[in-house]
């Protein structure tokens, strides 16, 4: 037998260590190629990690809670039970050898590959020719890790010791807790939280769609908010401290180059967005749309494009190393999504060129995976311009930091009634409409109050009026 180690993938994007979040095998388990054993956060999200290799786990080299750097190992693996003969052991060695392999997307391929069930749909039981696994992943709603499935594979690799105390019989009218055979269905944010708390997500009960443990179920258990909250044990002095790092390390790093890199100059412009708030509840009724979350953010992305078209000042970057300023080609729109881990900024690709049906669905996509924890960090990086909704908190308005290396960000205040003039100068009267306050951040290398002014009179215009959008 052959004891190999797996090491820490480089998670990409700059980053250079992981924390071990949840083990999904333990010593003596037999795992296949590609198997799921063990969730990570970086300072961005929360991955499944896939093993390169075969065999029976022979030691877990890491506990969870540790901050491993890429590169260290991790786990150890004795490969004695790979179906490949040893001929074939050069070319799994060359897939992935002893550098650090990308994240996603290593190991070689065995048999033929199955698709994960379409989003949206949900199978009652795992099919007979379907890992548990799989079926697990096809419950989330983010696609973390693509995993190659053998269909020929029966249900269970080997025989193996059951994990955790049995199951108990939960009678006709009750939930499964999770699946047979052990496999505990919970999502990362989830599993996180159980941690913290102390929780074994064995003894829960999941009322999730095919027994999939949910936030509530965890809370349920007897823990309410604010102990979620306290889960940082105050220290002898009376104070709670709470460990700097994961999302709140790399968004106070960030914030603080930003702030102290790029000169920051913030307006502001209140407007009537009553039509902006009519045409949202039309769109909610056309059949396209159906099935599809629709706000206000919508229609400020869409007149967010519109605007950066006519100032390209604020889509672009600082070169310092070359001393250019870089017009960029596409608008890759960040949306800051508040989650469970801290702020995140997942960006829509191409923006510019997208019909308001594909930007709704994009931006449905990536706020409901943020949410999840499962962004992965090439959706984080490439932003050119971001969007950040204070209204949602019931607040008016704010001076947003710059993502670094972006040239502006635009706030949107709450969307409220408020009386406004309206009429004619020689027929005016006061109505109630529905009134909201933009204020735009801009990188004043960049651009200048003219060209930040143009931008959000336009984006203001736009939301007053949406018809205008026919003139650009």
């Amino acid at each position: 037998m052959t004891l190999r180690e797996f090491k820490l993938p480089d998670p990409g994007e700059g980053l250079v260590e992981a924390e071990i979040v949840t083990w999904r095998v333990a010593v003596g388990d037999v795992i296949k190629i590609n198997d799921i054993v063990v969730e990570i956060e970086t300072s961005k999200s929360i991955v499944e990690l896939p093993s390169p290799y075969a065999g029976t786990i022979s030691a877990l080299l890491a506990s969870e809670g540790d901050l491993v750097e890429v590169g260290k190992p991790i786990i150890s693996i004795e490969d004695g039970v790979a179906s490949a003969p040893p001929a074939a052991e050069p070319q799994a060695d060359a897939a992935v050898g002893d550098r650090v392999p990308n994240l996603i997307g290593y190991g070689p391929k065995a048999g033929e590959t199955r698709r994960r069930p379409r989003r949206g749909t949900h199978p009652a039981e795992p099919r007979a020719a379907e890992s548990h696994d799989e079926y697990a992943q096809s419950l989330s709603s983010a696609a973390a890790v693509s995993r190659p499935v053998d269909v020929r594979e029966p249900l269970h690799v080997a025989p193996a010791a059951a994990v955790g105390p049995p199951l108990p019989d939960p009678g006709p009218a009750a939930p499964e807790p999770h699946l047979s055979g052990g496999a505990i269905l919970a999502k990362p944010p989830v599993r996180k939280l159980a941690k913290d708390l102390g929780i074994d997500l064995a003894t829960v009960t999941g009322t999730g769609l095919g027994g999939v443990i949910t936030r509530d179920d965890i809370e349920g258990v007897g823990v309410n908010a604010e102990q979620v909250a306290q889960a940082d044990q105050p220290s002898d002095d009376g104070h709670t401290r709470i460990p700097i790092k994961g999302v709140r390390k790399a968004t106070a790093a960030a914030m603080v180059s930003s702030a102290f890199t790029a000169p920051h100059v913030t307006e502001w412009v209140t407007c009537d967005v009553s039509e902006t708030v009519e045409l949202v509840a039309r769109l909610k009724e056309r059949r396209e749309f159906r099935g599809v979350r629709i706000s206000p953010l919508l229609v400020v992305s869409k007149a967010v494009c519109l605007a950066l078209g006519r100032v390209p000042q604020l889509n672009s970057s600082w070169d310092e190393a070359t001393q250019h300023i870089v017009l960029k080609s596409s608008v890759n729109l960040g949306i800051a999504a508040a989650t469970p881990r801290g702020l995140v900024v997942p960006n829509v690709k191409n923006a510019q060129a997208m019909s308001l049906l594909e930007l709704a669905i994009a931006l449905n996509d990536i706020v409901s995976t943020a949410r999840e924890g499962k962004t992965q960090p090439a959706a984080m990086s490439g932003g050119t311009f971001t969007i950040t909704n204070v209204g949602t908190f019931g607040v008016d308005a704010g001076t947003p930091i710059l993502n670094p290396g972006e040239a502006g960000i635009l706030c949107i205040g709450q969307i409220a009634r408020r009386p406004w003039v309206v009429g004619t100068p020689d027929d005016e009267r006061i109505e109630p409409r529905w009134v909201t306050t933009l204020a735009v951040s801009f990188d004043h290398r960049l651009a200048d109050g003219e060209q930040a002014s143009v931008f959000l009179a336009t984006v203001a215009q736009t939301l007053t009026d949406p018809g205008l959008a026919l003139l650009f």
